[in-house]
């Protein structure tokens, strides 16, 4: 799986003599959230009469200097990371994405994945717009530009939210004026925060606390939030009766020192390995992660399990993004250009094995081959989320159905497969729980294979056939 994006936005209030300029107070936001996304990097900021931005495809500090940011002038500004969901991987791509009209310019960063983008495209095409890029974000942008010559702000977004079906975290820009909007369902994480110069706006708590400031709450789903005045405004535009949050944030994406909705993401982690070593004992030597995103469940699995916790396998944090793989026979290498083993830790021991997901079983099975070869007499493999068995239409760059290995084999048959001599998957049950939230206000989409929201050819959860109440 890859991660998908994030956003950043950050309003400064008249305070001249902060130190730090919103352009560069954006880039470090978006460091701090470059695990989201490493294809793209934006940043646009509003210096009073025009917008003004620098993107490009790379990582955050690949595409900005600090000279170039320093000539973004302006107290408002947003930013965006971008792995795409929706859209070929190209510059015309990335975002914040800028449409003109008559009274302004709107500027959007957009977190999500819309399910109904191709139509809504063709409708506004045969209404005479025309589209540069290949990302549901312009659309957004041109039905919102669209609105706004007949309605005001509010009212103009919340018509555009009547519109749009599937997953949407967004930073806006309406000229040098910043507001925040979640969709209904809150799929995807938003939040606000104070910072010492005024406001920020973001994917992830994390980003926040780069800037040094303190977390005000979650932006709620349904809401948009307005930064006015050195005011935070709040309309409260759609409330469903259930929410729908993304329970790969906490498996996965988000980063384990981030707060979403309420809940730090390291402590669901921890609960999710306690939760696995209740639900899957196994007698060994030693429980090891597979890192990063092992980790945290790994050390909870040690101590519920009183096994020791100690690492097997050692990440090379200095690969790229990417890298030539020049045929079939190097996938090996690129395996081990991630992470190789420790030897010495591994020699005539039984091991757990803590990873997040299995999505095709291919890396699971190299790497637990590195294992045995390394000397390892057993390897257990735990699994902290159930079986993955569809794809996610919302925002995750997932296999298809058919390459997911948990969608055509059984549990055995996985086992088989990445050559492990034990295999346990987290239950449905046990990752609500360790979540902490009713599991009515989850997506379950991959898991179960019923969606919170109509996709064609799939199964749309019952609970979910329920109308958007308007406030």
């Amino acid at each position: 799986m890859r991660e998908e994006c994030g956003v950043v936005g950050v309003v400064k209030n008249g305070n001249e003599s902060h130190p730090i300029p919103a352009s560069l107070q954006i880039y470090y936001g978006l460091y701090a959230l470059q695990h989201r996304g490493q294809e793209s990097s934006g940043i646009t900021v509003h210096n009073g009469k025009d917008p003004m931005t620098i993107k490009g495809m790379g990582l955050v500090p690949e595409v900005f200097d600090k000279d170039a940011l320093l000539e973004l002038k302006g107290k408002v500004g947003i930013g965006h990371v971008r792995y795409s969901t929706c859209g070929d991987s190209m510059l015309e791509n990335c975002q914040p994405f800028i449409v003109k009209y008559k009274s302004g310019t709107v500027a959007i960063a957009h977190n999500g994945n819309l399910v109904n983008s191709n139509d809504l495209r063709r409708k506004l095409e045969s209404e005479g717009h025309f589209f540069v890029a290949s990302s549901d974000t312009e659309v957004i942008a041109h039905l919102l530009v669209k609105e706004l010559l007949k309605y005001g702000i509010a009212e103009a977004i919340g018509n555009v939210m009547k519109q749009l079906n599937g997953s949407y975290s967004l930073a806006i820009m309406i000229d040098d004026l910043l507001m925040a909007v979640r969709d209904p369902y809150g799929f995807k994480p938003l939040c606000i925060g104070s910072i010492d110069s005024g406001y920020a706006v973001a994917s992830e708590s994390v980003a926040i606390d780069t800037l040094n400031g303190k977390l005000i709450r979650d932006v709620h789903p349904g809401e948009l939030v307005i930064f006015r005045n050195g005011e935070i405004e709040s309309h409260q535009l759609f409330r469903e009766t259930t929410c729908a949050h993304c329970v790969f944030e906490y498996i996965y994406f988000a980063r384990p020192d981030s707060i979403i909705d309420g809940r730090l993401v390291y402590k669901v982690r921890e609960r999710i390995g306690e939760r696995l070593a209740k639900e899957h004992p196994v007698e060994a030597d030693m429980v090891s992660p597979v890192p990063d995103s092992g980790i945290t469940s790994a050390i909870g699995y040690s101590r519920q399990s009183n096994i020791i916790y100690e690492e097997s396998l050692m990440k090379n944090r200095y690969i790229g993004r990417t890298f030539i793989l020049p045929g079939q026979a190097m996938r090996e290498t690129a395996v081990r250009l991630k992470m190789n083993t420790i030897a010495e830790n591994i020699r005539g021991r039984k091991i757990i094995l803590i990873d997040d997901s299995i999505v095709r079983g291919t890396t699971s099975r190299r790497i637990i081959d590195m294992i045995k070869n390394a000397g390892a007499t057993e390897v257990h493999a735990r699994i902290g989320s159930p079986p993955i068995v569809a794809p996610c239409y919302l925002g995750i760059d997932m296999a298809s159905r058919e390459e997911l290995i948990a969608a055509h084999k059984t549990i055995k048959g996985v086992e088989a497969v990445i050559n492990a001599d034990s295999l346990g998957y987290l239950s449905i049950e046990g990752l609500v729980e360790s979540i902490g939230i009713d599991r009515d206000d989850l997506c379950l989409g991959c898991l179960t294979g019923a969606y919170p929201v109509d996709i064609p050819g799939e199964k749309t959860c019952q609970r979910r056939q329920l109308k958007l109440h308007e406030f």
